[in-house]
């Protein structure tokens, strides 16, 4: 530890009288040591700002007294490089010796900025400083090394009346510091708390120093009479000069600065022999020694004087600080009438955020039941607009039918010739009905159960053959719609309706077993994206379906009529819906169903462009076990188009779910190119390898998603692999994927048909003990990751049993029908 000091080097002379060794009162005092004026202790740190303001603040309350600067350095615990600061441990001690000469060089600088203010100020100053690893345990040790009596220190204040407990240095300083220290604690050039001093330094420790107090008595009445000279010589030096003369006295030891002992030795054998020169002089130092005496008299009155006006002063600090404390527990009592005022606000809060709740949840159901009577409207006003059209429909036809009776009656005549041949098949037809109607029966019963279908599937009508004769005009050319192998299909007008009429060839092998097969079927079948079977006419050879205003998909995708172009989530709703049917069939239990002719041509669109599969004339009821039989074999062969055959059934003759799963899968191409199939697939994939799908895309189609582009493609791709083991099956989770590429796009799907977990359309709502709805395996996913409470409200659920939403299901299910 070293005492700095920014002495002259010219130091005024330290008077010492001599010893006359005389009894009288003059003699008792033959070396009388000037009195030395307090020394006053200020902690500073590194903020210049706060230091000056330290320093001011003692240099007007302690005039005349020798300011003594603290500093405890702390030395860094990093070291700055080039690639961040490294802890000190890890670096070299190379590294970390030269980084703390360069950290004790700053500290020097930065007390010589301090010495200069009090140069400044013209006020007498010396430096303390130590190398700590804690700031405020280094002060408090240097309060007890040196006896320090007075100390300065910056603090923050805490209701301006005590020292705030979280103030690093002040705090430790309040609390650790001896008692015989006295200690003002400073807050921006203001004292906040004076700790003051309960006994004096120990005797020991004041004894060890006489010597050097005496010199330092003497040296600072020396600086009294010649501080003027002191202090303007010292400031004209340069800065090289005073960085000399304020530390070239000591050098860093273990971390302090030590101060040398020659200064004091050399200042007393200077006052011995300045004290024998005196010897021969008494009587001018009797005069000197009276009028010392008086000088001292005078400053012991002044003393007085000053004590006085400080005992006054600290009076006034008193009443100051009571009157502080009634303002405290004035601030208290309102700090706690504001507390209860908040608790009463945070209940008067969530009483109003219960009621808020309650009310979102009424206005929620009210919203619901708006939006189901507005559906219900919106039904209603469609409905009668479907009966005005219809109405006016029947008019119109009614007109027709008019000018065509006269070719009715044309008709009649040929009707009895082919009578007689009807006849002849008609004991055949009815024998067959019957076995049909009993296998209906069975099959009606293997529907039973299918989600989102009725379990009684409505009874089909049997018409006679004037029926289907007067529905299309006898048969009429101008009622016909197509004409094909095996048979033709007419449009015709019965039951109040417009249906269409396959009238199978009576004479062609193969007609009478496609029109039993495709009674069979779609007889036991009844699902939203099949054709609906009206009715059969046995004797006829006839079955009557529903009627589709808008042709097949082949005529729309490739525009024969003239039709406007299919937008591209039109034809992602067709496909979705194609898979619908498909999955449909290819799940019919105890039987499996296979199309085993699915073509653009056997896809119907009705007059919301909404997709039905018909063509079941070559369709197969087809068990599992058959099908995983190797020698399974197909007696005939389809009568599709090749392109849309498999490859593998023409190798292997094996017709599986797998054949319409490819036949899927260049309907899905055709939809997304507009091309024809052949060699479609190939086109596709190279396409596809090569980055450029957006070249081949149907421009017609409008901006197709990228997403949903890609999506397809890889589907159709997949369902056209040569290997049906690489095609994919078509589950229902697939159809969901493809249901959801268009339904965003068409219209919003109501709130309460929404997951709530899953933010998506339930297929399988449950409710929870809570009241909401969810989605089955969501809701079960989170009861088994161990939550008991509600997903919406986060309360604990009475109990964990679900219970099946089954009208919100068929709700949904007929929404998306009708989507």
């Amino acid at each position: 530890m070293e005492l700095l000091k920014p002495l002259h080097p010219h130091h005024a002379p330290i008077l010492c009288l001599p010893f006359h060794g005389h009894p009288s009162s003059s003699q008792s005092q033959s070396q009388l040591p000037l009195p030395m004026p307090p020394k006053v202790h200020v902690a500073v740190g590194k903020s210049i700002d706060k230091a000056v303001t330290l320093l001011q603040w003692t240099f007007k309350h302690f005039q005349n007294s020798e300011i003594v600067i603290l500093h405890a350095y702390q030395p860094s615990l990093t070291i700055p490089t080039l690639l961040g600061k490294l802890p000190a441990s890890q670096a070299s001690p190379a590294v970390v010796s030269a980084f703390r000469s360069v950290e004790r060089e700053q500290t020097m600088k930065l007390l010589d900025k301090y010495l200069t203010v009090c140069r400044t100020a013209r006020v007498k100053a010396s430096v303390i400083v130590t190398e700590v690893d804690q700031v405020q345990k280094g002060i408090v040790d240097l309060v007890v090394k040196h006896n320090i009596q007075k100390l300065v220190i910056g603090a923050v204040p805490e209701n301006c009346m005590k020292v705030k407990r979280n103030s690093g240095k002040a705090n430790y300083t309040a609390k650790n510091a001896p008692p015989f220290c006295e200690v003002w604690f400073i807050y921006k050039g203001k004292v906040i708390w004076t700790r003051e001093a309960s006994e004096t330094p120990c005797s020991s420790s004041l004894s060890t120093q006489p010597e050097i107090a005496t010199a330092e008595s003497l040296r600072c009445r020396s600086f009294q009479y010649g501080k003027n000279e002191l202090f303007d010589s010292e400031c004209l030096q340069p800065n090289s000069a005073r960085s000399a003369t304020g530390f070239g006295i000591g050098s860093w030891v273990h971390g302090e600065i030590t101060e040398t002992g020659a200064t004091f030795s050399s200042k007393a054998s200077s006052c011995s022999s300045h004290c024998s020169s005196q010897n021969s002089s008494r009587a001018h130092l009797d005069t000197y020694l009276e009028a010392m005496e008086e000088k001292i008299n005078n400053q012991l009155i002044e003393t007085k004087r000053e004590a006085e006006a400080v005992a006054d002063e600290a009076s006034a600090e008193l009443l100051k600080c009571e009157r502080l404390e009634v303002e405290a527990m004035e601030a208290i009592r309102k700090v706690n009438l504001f507390d209860s005022a908040r608790v009463r606000e945070v209940k008067l809060r969530k009483e109003a955020e219960d009621a808020l709740r309650a009310t979102v949840e009424e206005q929620q159901k009210l919203l619901s039941e708006s939006e189901k009577i507005a559906n219900e409207l919106q039904m209603t006003m469609r409905n009668i607009a479907l009966l005005d059209s219809r109405a006016q429909e029947a008019n119109r036809r009614r007109d027709e039918a008019a000018d065509e009776l006269s070719l009715i009656q044309e008709s009649i005549s040929t009707l009895w010739q082919e009578r007689q041949q009807i006849r002849r098949h008609k004991m055949e037809s009815l024998r067959w009905l019957e076995r049909w109607r009993s296998r209906g029966q069975v099959g009606a019963a293997h529907c039973n159960g299918v989600i989102g279908f009725p379990e009684e599937l409505p009874e089909l009508a049997e018409f006679s053959s004037s029926d289907l004769q007067n529905a299309t005009c006898n048969f009429s050319n101008s009622f016909k719609i197509v004409q094909g192998g095996f048979g033709c299909i007419y449009k015709g007008e019965m039951m109040g309706r417009t249906v269409t009429i396959k009238r199978f060839h009576q004479h062609n092998m193969q007609g009478p077993m496609e029109f039993r097969q495709e009674v069979q079927v779609l007889g036991s079948l009844q699902h939203p994206h099949l054709i609906t079977l009206l009715g059969v006419c046995p004797e006829a050879w006839s079955i009557v379906y529903e009627y589709l205003p808008n042709g097949t998909l082949q005529d729309y995708l490739f525009r024969k009529s003239n039709n406007s172009p299919l937008t591209w989530n039109t034809r992602a709703r067709m496909i979705a819906e194609i898979a619908s049917a498909l999955c449909f069939l290819h799940s019919f239990k105890p039987e499996t169903i296979i199309h085993g002719d699915l073509k653009p041509e056997t896809v119907l669109l009705d007059s919301s462009l909404r997709c039905k599969i018909c063509g079941f004339g070559f369709c197969s009821l087809v068990s599992e076990e058959s099908l995983l039989r190797p020698s399974f074999r197909l007696s005939t062969e389809p009568k599709g188009a090749f392109t849309y055959t498999d490859p593998e059934f023409h190798r292997t003759g094996i017709l599986t779910t797998k054949s319409d799963i490819y036949s899927f899968g260049l309907i899905i191409l055709q939809l997304l190119t507009g091309n024809t199939p052949v060699g479609l697939a190939t086109l596709v994939r190279n396409a596809a390898s090569c980055g450029k799908l957006s070249s081949i895309l149907d421009s017609s189609a409008g901006e197709w998603p990228s997403p949903v582009a890609s999506r397809l493609v890889e589907l159709g791709l997949q369902f056209c692999q040569q290997n049906r083991r690489d095609r994919p099956d078509l589950t229902p989770t697939l159809v969901r994927e493809l249901e959801q590429m268009h339904a965003s796009e068409e219209r919003p799907v109501p709130s309460f048909f929404l997951c709530p977990i899953l933010q998506e359309i339930m297929h399988d709502p449950q409710v929870a003990a809570d009241g909401f709805t969810y989605e089955g395996d969501a809701l079960r996913e989170w009861l088994e990751n161990g939550h008991d409470t509600s997903p919406m409200t986060n309360l604990k659920l009475n109990h964990l049993f679900l219970t099946p939403n089954h009208a919100l299901r068929l709700a949904i299910q007929d929404w998306l029908c009708k989507s």
